[in-house]
């Protein structure tokens, strides 16, 4: 893997000159500008403070950007992390959050040397469709503090709400004024400035002087250290084993929920750029990111497409991108950590709401509700209401599970056709047009438990029945429960005097056929590529029994 890195490293840098110097540090400078209000924004939220965010989005950039599966990869804190690490804050404090990055690397490590990426395809869209609506409610309902200047309690969203009702709710109006003037800047900030000044940073940058001139009672985002070596940062000897253990669930959810991300967004990405993601690597840049940025105090972190698309859209060329925005947001966090510290928590959360809208995939639910896709709204809204009520994981793993039953209810159909031999199908082909009491069976579907009882009925198509051709063309797959159906009914049939026939099965089915010792029972010459050519054997046994 690592010679292929640097064999990829010297074609992306081929013809490397000032030019493209010049077009990956404005890009990058661009990035930093929409990096930095969500690093604040994702590490407030998180419980680990600010400074934690930045440090994440720096480390990320150099680390799992440098070794990144693709040149256009940016990484960062994301949204979709926020409700696991608050609660993991919540309930172990920092080192716990931040041994639950470093598992999470691990985790992403082992997955990228068991090319676990490919499992990422085998998610139902409306699911991760339904868990990043589910999460961005989360995130949107988990600022309502911050927005309104109010105190709740619990362990979750739904505690936390309903702790209102026991602890009042008395909005502070001017945190809500500065909440809702970020929130109106982002919204309608004109699309072509945002290109070059992001709306997150202007209503900030805003909201900041705002709070600086008049003053407000509202909570600020508090210091910023200027150094890169955070007070709080993970110490493995403080942690206890048995805490390692429990802290292993959310560290699967933040690796799970890091390697869908990184690679849809690679996915995304790679179509703009027409470059390919190397799934593997970036699951192993994924992890090696995880298991540094703890050590020096960031929360975990994934590749982000918007981050990404920002630096493709502002002509970035390679992944000097990701470093320079890791040198913006360096120098922001040691020379602006003063003003930075002054930033009012309402407009955070603003921007935080705003994200949290504007990561709802609009365009795809509006298709499956347009359409009415039952099966998709269906996975849809069951996911979102599970990530909101549960675990991420389980949320997950509910909806996976609920793509899967609907799959197999919905292709689980056996159809049987039964038909005599129709002459005038058979004419030209040299056969006996003398079939009166032949049928043909048509097997339409999939072959296994589930099918039992219509096999079943092959049995009643039999009676009376000189002889019974069963085509298996469009049956693809057969298990041993359906096996031992075919057992029985050939023998009921065969004691009943009618001659089974097949024709067209398929090489998996005819292996299975021959493990089970069915080919046996049938006789290796009752096999047939068609039904013409199964009419031609009839035709030979009949005319054999004439002559005798």
């Amino acid at each position: 893997m690592l010679k292929q890195y640097f064999q990829d490293l010297r074609l992306e840098f081929a013809g490397y000159n000032g030019k493209k110097l010049s077009q990956d540090v404005m890009a990058g400078l661009t990035v930093t500008a929409v990096a930095l209000p969500l690093a604040l924004a994702f590490g407030v939220s998180s419980g680990a403070g600010a400074a934690s965010g930045i440090m994440s989005a720096i480390l990320a950039g150099i680390v799992m950007g440098g070794f990144a599966g693709a040149s256009y990869q940016v990484s960062g804190p994301t949204g979709t992390m926020i409700a696991i690490l608050a609660t993991v804050f919540a309930g172990y404090g920092p080192q716990g959050l931040f041994v639950t990055g470093f598992l999470s690397g691990v985790l992403l490590i082992m997955a990228a040397v068991f090319h676990f990426g490919k499992l990422v395809t085998f998610i139902p869209g409306p699911v991760i469709t339904g868990f990043t609506s589910g999460i961005a409610a989360i995130i949107a309902l988990g600022q309502l503090d911050n927005f309104f200047g109010t105190t709740s309690a619990g362990a979750d969203i739904i505690e936390k709400i309903m702790s209102y009702g026991e602890l009042g709710f008395s909005p502070n109006f001017y945190a809500v004024f500065i909440g809702l003037m970020v929130i109106a800047i982002m919204v309608f900030w004109p699309k072509k400035w945002n290109a070059r000044f992001p709306s997150s940073l202007a209503g900030l940058i805003i909201a900041l002087a705002v709070n600086w001139v008049l003053n407000f009672p509202v909570k600020l985002v508090g210091e910023i250290p200027n150094t890169i070596f955070l007070e709080q940062r993970l110490s493995l000897g403080t942690v206890p084993l048995g805490t390692a253990f429990k802290l292993l669930s959310p560290a699967m959810s933040v690796a799970i929920l890091c390697m869908i991300e990184s690679l849809l967004c690679g996915a995304s990405a790679g179509k703009v750029k027409n470059e390919p993601l190397n799934a593997d690597r970036e699951l192993m840049a994924q992890g090696l990111g995880n298991i540094i940025i703890p050590f020096f105090g960031g929360i975990p972190a994934s590749a982000v497409l918007a981050r990404t698309s920002v630096g493709l859209k502002s002509g970035g060329q390679t992944r000097m991108v990701s470093l320079v925005q890791s040198l913006g947001l360096m120098l922001s966090m040691l020379f602006l950590g003063r003003f930075i510290s002054r930033i009012p928590m309402a407009a955070l959360a603003g921007v935080l709401m705003v994200t949290a809208w504007r990561m709802n995939e609009w365009n795809e639910i509006k298709y499956i509700f347009e359409k009415k896709f039952g099966t998709a709204i269906l996975e849809f809204t069951i996911t979102m209401a599970a990530t909101v009520m549960f675990d991420l994981t389980i949320a997950i793993l509910i909806g996976v599970f609920l793509g899967i039953m609907i799959f197999v209810l919905k292709n689980s159909e056996l159809k049987i056709d039964v038909s005599p031999v129709d002459l005038k199908r058979i004419k030209g082909h040299e056969v006996s047009s003398d079939y009166v009491n032949t049928k043909i069976v048509y097997l339409t579907g999939p072959l296994f438990f589930i099918t039992r009882d219509k096999l079943e009925q092959l049995t009643v198509h039999g009676i009376d029945t000189e002889n019974m051709i069963i085509s298996m063309r469009a049956a693809t797959s057969i298990d041993e429960s359906a096996v031992g159906v075919f057992k029985e009914v050939v023998g009921k049939l065969k004691s009943s005097g009618t001659l089974v026939i097949f024709c067209g099965v398929q090489d998996n089915v005819k292996e299975m056929f021959d493990r089970s010792g069915l080919t046996e029972i049938i006789g290796e010459e009752c096999f047939f590529w068609d039904a013409i050519e199964s009419l031609r054997y009839l035709n030979i046994i009949q005319t054999e029994e004439i002559a005798i």
